[in-house]
């Protein structure tokens, strides 16, 4: 009987494993802000068993000086927070990165909330009580669309701007505006829709995946913000189609 068989393929299995940690991509980092022990912890302890890497706070300062310490792929913020709630964190977070996507969690549902939530850049926002399953589905879709690469060598030419989806920004002359992930979605919808009226529902569905009053609000949220960037070319306007939608008019050239 052989009995180095047996430490031998035990040996090369460990071999095998080591190599495999090895070329395995990086783990997507998140940075979840929640102030409520039970649901942070738990929240923690799901993504990392969905193979998630995440740093938990329990307030928005220490969350800030998480997020001025490492490199996130995404963030998770519980609005009502002590110390420094959710929308003056994202408020800081978005003075540092323009681009990271933030998913904003809330016990409430007052639209005030949300909108401002929207208004400072959050990109999704979920309430609780919530199916753990649907907050992977939400952040899984955002790092898609934020991680694509397939807009890598596409500029639209919106009048005198250059918008470039990839890297989320629209130029003019030699001034840059970083645009959030809502942003950019919602403006490549209007391109790819140029001189013809952008169905509202239609967007709605596209980029929040809902048509609800609160989804609708944000949107007119980011079209007003999308017309205060564009505002320097007077040639381009945002047009709203009063009961069907937005249009984005003027000399818009295709990729």
């Amino acid at each position: 009987m052989n009995y180095t068989r047996g430490p031998a393929l035990r040996y090369l299995f460990l071999f095998l494993l080591k190599i495999k940690k090895m070329i395995t991509k990086p783990k997507v980092k998140i940075l979840l802000a929640e102030d409520d022990d039970n649901l942070g912890s738990l929240l923690r302890e799901y993504l990392q068993i969905k193979n998630y890497e995440v740093d938990w706070a329990v307030d928005g300062e220490k969350a800030f000086r998480l997020f001025r310490r490492a490199a996130y792929d995404i963030c998770v913020l519980d609005i009502m927070m002590p110390v420094k709630d959710g929308i003056t964190l994202a408020t800081d977070i978005r003075t540092m990165n323009p681009d990271v996507p933030i998913i904003f969690l809330t016990a409430k549902s007052m639209k005030e909330d949300v909108l401002e939530g929207f208004s400072v850049g959050a990109d999704d926002y979920i309430t609780k009580p919530f199916n753990m399953e649907e907050l992977i589905f939400r952040i899984e879709a955002i790092l898609r669309r934020t991680k694509t690469s397939s807009d890598a060598d596409i500029i639209y030419h919106i009048g005198r701007y250059l918008f470039n989806p990839q890297k989320q920004t629209l130029s003019l002359d030699n001034e840059v505006q970083n645009l959030t992930t809502k942003e950019t979605d919602l403006l490549k919808l209007l391109c790819l829709n140029a001189n013809r009226v952008l169905d509202r529902n239609y967007a709605l569905k596209a980029i929040w995946y809902d048509d609800n009053y609160f989804n609708a609000r944000s949107m007119d949220v980011y079209i007003t913000k999308l017309r205060k960037y564009l505002k320097e070319d007077r040639s381009v306007q945002i047009i709203n189609v009063h009961g069907k939608g937005f249009r984005l008019t003027g000399v818009i050239n295709m990729p």
